[in-house]
């Protein structure tokens, strides 16, 4: 793998996302493809970064339609491991009144065999920016110290390092997911928590609150507030980008779309609150279909709505 802007990290799901029913009341799910880590990467790249993926997948039909979508979004996966003895994993996406619930089938899949010493260390150095997410580090114990490792040779070779908190209840314990979430955040440049993550990790319930308490472990804070938008925060100072108005149906995946558009903004010569006024306006954007790959938009569409928000 040639160096690329943004290298991800974690597990791809085949996903089967819940819609309106038909006109015999039958629930159908829409097939399409998720994992956060995985979405960011295409949202990045469909955001005109060169975006690259590491992770396992299953010698299995789910892996093989990933290869194909990664090929079709110009993710490079050179640096994704086939395993003949484990499968890619999936999931299912539920909406009702209180949102989206997710219900994964993940245990033993390939990515979660990830182990330290799988990790792609010149590809990392490569890079200008490792993101990775909670998620990453929940579905084993063996990937969360792999994704510790790929945070120390990114450290080491002056990589920037991306998290977005992307808190999972059903996979860990929550005492467990806040000491590991904020032990790699002590070692990133910049967080992404949402403010549903926050509240549960912390304790904590005012937006400044919480853009504190994460300060105190990276430079740079974009803490998501959902459909009031979204505050960028330093040590310096912090401006809040109120959301975006859209007929919106289905947020999953819109917190992926979101980190994956400001990272590549930011490699593109953004500064940090001109690229989440971007990634605000692309993750409102991913609202409006079903399934977390197919409704991110392209740059066209983005510009768009930011003109007409303007």
């Amino acid at each position: 793998m040639s160096g690329v802007d943004i290298l991800c990290i974690g597990e791809p799901m085949l996903e089967f996302n819940q819609i309106p029913a038909d006109e015999q009341g039958r629930r159908l799910f829409l097939e399409g493809h998720g994992g956060d880590s995985s979405n960011a990467a295409i949202a990045a790249a469909r955001a005109g970064a060169k975006a690259g993926y590491i992770s396992a997948i299953g010698q299995d039909a789910p892996g093989e339609s990933f290869l194909r979508l990664w090929e079709a979004e110009g993710v490079d996966a050179a640096t994704v491991i086939r395993r003949k003895d484990a499968p890619t994993g999936i999931y299912f996406v539920t909406h009702g009144p209180q949102g989206h619930q997710f219900t994964f089938y993940r245990g033993g899949s390939a990515a979660s065999r990830m182990t330290p010493e799988e990790m792609p260390e010149e590809a990392i150095r490569k890079a200008r920016i490792l993101h990775l997410t909670g998620i990453s580090q929940a579905i084993s114990t063996s990937a969360c110290d792999a994704c510790f490792r790929a945070i120390e040779i990114a450290r080491a070779a002056g990589v920037t390092v991306s998290y977005d908190t992307n808190l999972r209840r059903a996979l860990w314990p929550l005492p467990r997911a806040a000491a590991t979430i904020h032990a790699a955040l002590r070692h990133a440049d910049i967080a992404f928590p949402s403010y549903e993550d926050a509240t549960a990790l912390t304790g904590l319930e005012q937006p400044d609150a919480i853009a504190d308490f994460y300060l105190e472990l990276a430079p740079l804070v974009v803490l998501k507030l959902g459909r009031q938008g979204v505050m960028v925060a330093t040590r310096e100072g912090r401006t809040i980008l109120p959301g975006c108005t859209v007929q919106a149906v289905d947020a999953t995946g819109a917190g992926d779309t979101f980190a994956g558009n400001f990272l590549a903004r930011t490699v593109l010569g953004d500064a940090p609150v001109e690229a989440a006024r971007y990634a605000n306006a692309a993750a409102a954007l991913s609202t409006t279909g079903y399934g977390a790959v197919a409704p991110m938009p392209r740059p066209e569409a983005v510009r768009a709505l930011l003109a007409t928000a303007a």
